[in-house]
C-alpha cells in the first residue's frame, strides 16, 4: 500500500519512498510511505494559506458537520483502524482500537465545541462606550506529531485546529504513517474545502524543520523530544510564531505506607508498562516508602513476571513490541547504565518469540537514587525504577526532582497527604490512587517545567492556542 501526501485535496506521490515496518513482525511491510523534500510542504503551506481565509469565514454549522463526520467514521471504524495501528506502532490491539475510539470521541467533542463558540461584551468603565471580545483563528498552523499516540494525538491537534476556523499543514512520525495517511483520507471525503487540511509525510530534519521555518505558518504545535522542542523554540522565538509543545516526562508515583497495597501496584503496572511504557504520561519513577517498599517490590516483580509480551495483533498480548531497533538499543544501553550505576535490574532482556520482532521484557530497576541517569533522563521503555524513602515529606521532595513536570501520581489512604501533593507536586497533572497515565479527552492535557510550553492541549482550553483574541470599543 502506499501512503501518499495530501495537499490542497490532492493525493500526490514523491520520487522516494520508505518502507513501513511492522514491529511485532519486521518480515510485514504494512505499505510504502513518502519521502518529502522542503517543497512539498512549501506546497502544503501554499494550499493552506489560500483556503484558510474562507475556511476562518466559515459557519458553525459548517465545522459541526466535518468534524462530527470524521469522528463517527473514526469510531465506526475502530476495530479495523485500531487494527493498523497496533500493526503500525506496536501497542496492543485493544489499545489500538480504544486509542482509535478516543480520537473519534475527540473530533466529536471539538464539533461541539464549533457550536459553542464564544465572546463577551460588557460596558467600558467611560460612559457610552461598549467593549466586545471575541476570538478568530490563528491562520495556517502546522502541526508535528509523535509516533507513540499516531491517531489520538494528530485528532488532539488537528480537531481543535479546525474547529477554530484554522488551516492546517500535518507533519506525522515517519514510523507511523498509515494512521496519518487513514486519518487523511477520512478528511478528504468530509466535506472539508480542499486545502484547508493538507497531509506532508517524510522525515522530520527535512520537512518537521521546513514548516517550522516556513514565512506562512503563524503557530506550531510540537509534540515529541525535549531536544526537537528546543530548536524548534528558538526558531519559533527568532520568527515570531506562536507555538505549543508537549516533550516529555520523568513522571513519579509516590507510594505512601498507607496505601492500598493491590490498589497501588496495579497503578503501577498500569503505569509503568502498559503501551510498552511509550508514553510521555508514564510512571517511570516509583518512590516507595520504607514500610511498604520490601512487599511493594516482592508484588510489583510478581506481576510483571507474569505479563505477556508479544504479537500486538494477538488478543492474549498485553505488552507488545518497542517501536524499532533503535529504541530498543537506547532501553538496552539504560538498563545497562542503571545496572553500572549500582541500580538491581529484575527483567529487561530481549525476548524471542514466534515472529522476528523487538521484544524487550519489562524491566524494574531497585536500589536507585534520585541522582542515577535512570531517574532523571526519560528512556520511553517498559522500564521504571524503584527509588526507596523514608516519609511523604521526602517522597515529595524526590518526586519534584527531575527537569520535567508532566504527570504525577499518589497512592495514599490519607486525604491530608493526597491533597498535600495536588497543591505541591510540580506537574500539570496529578493523579490520586489512580496510573499517572490515561487522562480524559475533554480536559486540560499539558505539564510544567521541561515538559511544555504555551497553551494546554484537549478540552475547552485548546483555544487559547488555536484562536487569537481581539478587543473592540465602541462610542455610540
Amino acid at each position: 500500500m502506499e501512503f501518499r501526501n495530501f495537499i490542497g485535496g490532492e493525493w500526490r506521490e514523491t520520487a522516494a519512498a520508505s518502507a513501513n515496518i511492522n514491529p511485532s513482525d519486521i518480515s510485514d511491510v504494512i505499505g510504502y510511505a513518502a519521502e518529502s523534500d522542503a517543497a512539498e510542504i512549501d506546497h502544503a503551506v501554499g494550499a493552506a494559506k489560500a483556503a484558510a481565509v474562507s475556511w476562518s469565514a466559515s459557519t458553525p454549522q459548517q465545522r459541526f458537520d466535518v468534524l462530527d463526520f470524521i469522528g463517527s467514521e473514526l469510531l465506526a471504524r475502530k476495530d479495523e483502524l485500531g487494527r493498523l495501528l497496533a500493526r503500525e506502532e506496536g501497542k496492543t490491539l485493544a489499545e489500538g482500537i480504544a486509542e482509535t475510539a478516543r480520537a473519534g470521541q475527540i473530533f466529536k467533542f471539538f464539533a461541539g465545541e464549533a457550536l459553542r463558540g464564544g465572546g463577551e461584551a460588557m460596558a467600558s468603565v467611560r460612559p457610552g462606550v461598549g467593549v466586545e471580545i471575541t476570538r478568530s483563528p490563528v491562520g495556517v498552523v502546522g502541526l508535528i506529531t509523535p509516533w507513540n499516540f499516531p491517531m489520538a494525538i494528530p485528532a488532539w491537534k488537528t480537531a481543535p485546529a479546525l474547529a477554530y476556523g484554522n488551516a492546517v499543514v500535518l507533519k506525522p512520525a515517519e514510523l507511523t504513517p498509515g494512521c496519518a495517511h487513514a486519518l487523511a483520507e477520512i478528511i478528504a471525503r468530509s466535506g472539508l474545502p480542499d486545502g484547508v487540511f493538507n497531509l506532508v509525510l517524510g522525515k522530520g530534519k527535512v520537512t518537521g524543520a521546513r514548516l517550522v521555518e516556513h514565512r506562512d505558518t503563524d503557530a506550531i504545535s510540537f509534540t515529541g523530544s525535549a531536544e526537537t522542542g528546543s530548536e524548534i523554540a528558538a526558531t519559533c522565538g527568532r520568527l515570531r510564531k506562536k507555538l505549543q509543545m508537549e516533550m516529555g516526562g520523568k513522571n513519579p508515583m509516590v507510594v505512601l505506607d498507607d496505601a492500598d497495597l493491590d490498589l497501588a501496584v496495579e497503578a503501577c503496572l498500569n503505569g509503568a508498562f502498559y503501551s510498552t511504557g511509550q508514553r510521555c504520561t508514564a510512571s517511570s519513577r516509583l518512590i516507595v516508602a520504607g514500610g511498604i517498599h520490601d512487599r511493594f517490590v516482592a508484588s510489583l516483580t510478581g506481576r510483571i513476571a507474569a505479563l505477556r509480551v508479544g504479537n500486538a495483533l494477538d488478543r492474549a498480548t498485553e505488552i507488545g513490541p518497542v517501536v524499532d531497533g533503535r529504541q530498543l538499543d537506547k532501553d538496552l544501553i539504560y538498563l545497562d547504565i542503571a545496572a553500572k550505576e549500582g541500580g538491581q535490574v529484575f527483567g529487561g532482556q530481549t525476548l524471542q518469540r514466534t515472529t522476528n520482532g523487538f521484544f524487550l521484557a519489562p524491566a524494574l530497576i531497585t536500589e536507585t537514587n534520585s541522582g542515577m541517569r535512570i531517574n532523571q533522563e526519560e528512556v520511553f521503555g517498559p522500564i521504571a525504577s524503584v527509588i526507596r524513602v523514608e516519609d511523604y515529606e521526602e517522597a515529595l521532595q524526590v518526586a519534584n526532582d527531575t527537569p520535567f513536570g508532566l504527570s504525577a501520581g499518589i497512592c495514599t489512604g490519607s486525604l491530608k497527604h493526597a491533597t498535600h501533593f495536588k497543591a505541591n507536586a510540580e506537574a500539570g497533572m496529578v493523579m490520586v490512587n489512580l496510573p499517572t497515565a490515561g487522562v480524559d479527552y475533554h480536559v486540560p492535557f499539558g505539564g510544567t517545567k521541561g515538559s511544555s510550553f504555551g497553551g494546554r492541549e484537549q478540552g475547552a482550553h485548546a483555544k487559547e492556542f488555536y484562536s487569537k483574541i481581539k478587543t473592540s470599543y465602541t462610542f455610540a
